[in-house]
């Protein structure tokens, strides 16, 4: 059977999530080819060298920040938060995928996570990483960002721990720890495979120094599946909670727009709902770019966009919400928030959002849209725009026209918030790269365990 034959099939709950005649021994020659392969293909290096590029641009953008202030950002008066807030709530909407991913989809025991979990939290790391750059610039004075943080101070100088900015800070290191952790316990087996078959010395250093001394045997295994499923139930109320928080930036305030009890639910969906587009837009070239089409099948697109679809509507849900309370609140504030978004200046973003999160995703339903793997990764880049034009809507067009005409104003980024934009997505795909090249993107050992299952149903 051809591969376009194999992708036409529907991949139902019967159709099996690894491609037929696959054995342990071959999984993990193919897998790990990949990272101990002596050459890199020149692809690999255009990508690195275009996204090392925008790192220096980053890199630039930061140190005049730092140097002049933050007044070269687009900010003023109304606009105190703009671009740089929000792309901190992008980032983090875009990690959520891997460890809802790994850890939730573990513990409900979905046996078609085990080829995409592991770049998936690698994502997930990456994003919040970059997410976590943005409040660390806006404070303006970098330096003092321990400031956050209740450590002993002879000043009396404390953090004011009612407000969910701080909150921010505790939620997004806590889920950054152990997302970390969980990615890089699920790591200790498939790096001790690389430091068995690596032919380099260097490699076999650093792998074994990595592998933590791992040698397979039944103790090690025991253990590790404690402290795996461990991490994965302490990650999962994680998926929730760190969204949640970042919500109450907005919900806990009581600026039009802002002021409402829907937030949490609906940054949560809109954060799974992201992330899943990231990850299908990762997903899709690197099947295409590594021949990995016998481990990442058609069911598993085919399940991530209806995951995507099933969001979509619960994004589209809390989009209706917002309208119909800012008309039955009877508040005049939070009135006209509704309808500047539909008639003020920036309706063309508002009427942007609404095609790529509500109507474009519709098409989800179809089957013959989902097998197809172009027509699904040209959806997701469509849905990873609307959720930052979303972000845009909720920040933006909430304060830039609030309680008082004479403060009201346009708010415009600029060169430089575009710039250190560019510079942490130059940053995200940077660090990607590097991740595919030296650790193997998928899960050996769990490839591994489903093709034992399969054969031992077989028998």
């Amino acid at each position: 059977m051809s591969q376009a034959q194999a992708d036409q099939r529907s991949p139902d709950a019967a159709t099996p999530v690894i491609a037929p005649g696959h054995t342990i021994a071959s999984i993990s020659d193919k897998i790990s080819a990949i990272v101990l392969t002596r050459g890199t293909a020149r692809g690999w290096w255009i990508g690195f060298g275009i996204s090392l590029f925008f790192v220096n641009v980053f890199m630039v953008a930061a140190t005049y920040l730092i140097a002049t202030g933050i007044g070269i950002w687009g900010n003023n008066i109304p606009v105190a938060w703009g671009v740089g807030i929000l792309n901190f709530v992008w980032w983090i909407g875009i990690g959520h995928a891997g460890t809802l991913i790994s850890a939730i989809l573990l513990l409900l025991n979905q046996s078609w996570r085990t080829s995409i979990n592991r770049f998936a939290e690698a994502m997930t790391l990456f994003a919040v990483a970059c997410a976590g750059l943005y409040p660390l610039l806006h404070l303006g004075r970098v330096w003092v960002f321990y400031w956050l943080l209740p450590y002993p101070s002879t000043m009396g100088v404390w953090p004011q721990f009612r407000s969910a900015l701080v909150w921010d800070v505790f939620a997004v290191s806590t889920y950054m720890t152990v997302s970390f952790l969980f990615w890089f316990v699920g790591l200790i087996p498939d790096l001790a495979t690389l430091r068995d078959r690596s032919h380099s010395r260097v490699g076999r250093v650093i792998y074994g120094f990595l592998a933590m001394g791992w040698r397979g045997s039944a103790r090690h295994w025991k253990r590790f599946e404690v402290a795996y499923l461990l991490l994965a139930g302490v990650a999962t109320p994680l998926v929730v909670s760190v969204h949640t928080v970042v919500s109450f930036d907005f919900a806990t305030s009581i600026e039009p727009g802002w002021h409402t009890t829907i937030f949490p639910p609906y940054f949560v969906a809109g954060a799974i709902y992201s992330g899943f587009a990231m990850v299908l837009t990762l997903a899709i070239p690197l099947r295409a770019a590594y021949g990995l089409q016998d481990f990442i099948t058609m069911r598993h697109l085919e399940n991530m966009a209806k995951v995507m679809l099933a969001t979509a509507l619960m994004v589209a849900y809390g989009y209706m919400c917002e309208a119909f309370f800012g008309w039955y609140s009877a508040n005049t504030y939070e009135e006209y928030v509704v309808h500047n978004r539909f008639a003020g200046p920036y309706r063309i973003a508002y009427f942007t959002l609404i095609a790529c999160n509500v109507i474009i995703p519709q098409l989800l339903w179809i089957r013959a849209v989902r097998i197809q793997p172009v027509v699904l990764w040209i959806i997701a880049i469509i849905c990873n725009v609307g959720m930052w034009l979303e972000r845009f809507v909720i920040i933006v067009i909430s304060l830039h026209r609030d309680f008082l005409p004479s403060s009201w104003d346009m708010y415009y980024p600029t060169f430089w918030d575009y710039a250190t934009f560019a510079g942490t997505l130059g940053l995200f795909f940077f660090l990607l790269f590097l991740f595919i090249r030296f650790l193997p993107m998928i899960s050996i050992f769990e490839m591994r365990e489903l093709v034992h299952r399969t054969e031992e149903d077989h028998a």
